[in-house]
């Protein structure tokens, strides 16, 4: 499944050459032109990186960086900042609203793809190659195998997907629908209840190795991926 990254900007041409760039290096843009329509695209799905410009009409980027920072849904999404301004005391403001990472126009597709690709392996530790590992866990993404500490841990196909896209989005919560969205595909049609007969599943195949707690239900929300038990 292909990264999903928000532009946000302003400008048409700098959103267009972004999301070409993005496209070539296998994201997936959506692009949105204040904050207002990056609502809309967050609520249809959380993104996994957000490129945030600093001059925004309305609320400014800053102002949307930490109103994002202060909502459970986005408060892990990481947030590169496109900005014009290079000094240290904006860099600074940046930092201190939530920003995970900066980069300066004019820019290179070059550096905005290194910075994305930093990002994302900082913000999820997970190896280039897609492997991760998290509270005892570990995907060894090349050989499509999960281990329990060095025991190997036998897996279904979908509950090795679902594990996977918990353990690269720790932390939050996501409803039946979104995780449909996101492990099944927009193109499936199954029903929502499926969610449930596979997270009791994953539960099932984590249980004999004591972390079966780390897949948690959030009463009217949904479900989550946490080492906080």
């Amino acid at each position: 499944m292909n990264r999903r990254i928000l532009i946000i900007d302003d400008e048409p041409a700098i959103r267009d050459m972004v999301a070409y760039a993005l496209q070539r290096a296998d994201y997936e843009p959506v692009a949105a032109g204040d904050a207002r329509e990056a609502r809309h695209a967050i609520a249809e799905r959380i993104p996994d990186l957000i490129l945030l410009d600093w001059m925004l009409p309305g609320l400014s980027g800053l102002e949307f960086a930490r109103s994002l920072r202060r909502e459970q849904l986005t408060r892990e999404v990481p947030i590169i900042m496109l900005t014009a301004r290079g000094e240290e005391n904006d860099r600074v403001s940046g930092l201190e609203a939530g920003v995970d990472d900066y980069v300066v126009k004019p820019f290179s597709a070059r550096e905005l793809l290194a910075r994305i690709k930093a990002v994302l392996r900082r913000s999820r530790g997970e190896d280039e190659d897609g492997s991760v590992e998290l509270g005892g866990l570990r995907i060894d993404a090349p050989a499509h195998r999960v281990f329990a500490g060095d025991l190997p841990v036998e897996i279904g196909p979908t509950e090795y997907r679902l594990l996977h896209f918990f353990m690269t989005h720790p932390e939050r919560v996501y409803s039946r629908a979104q995780l449909l969205d996101q492990v099944w595909g927009s193109n499936t049609y199954v029903e929502e209840r499926t969610v449930d007969v596979h997270i009791r599943r994953l539960r099932k195949t984590l249980e004999p190795h004591g972390l079966e707690r780390m897949v948690q239900t959030v009463r009217g929300a949904g479900y989550r991926f946490s080492t906080q038990l």
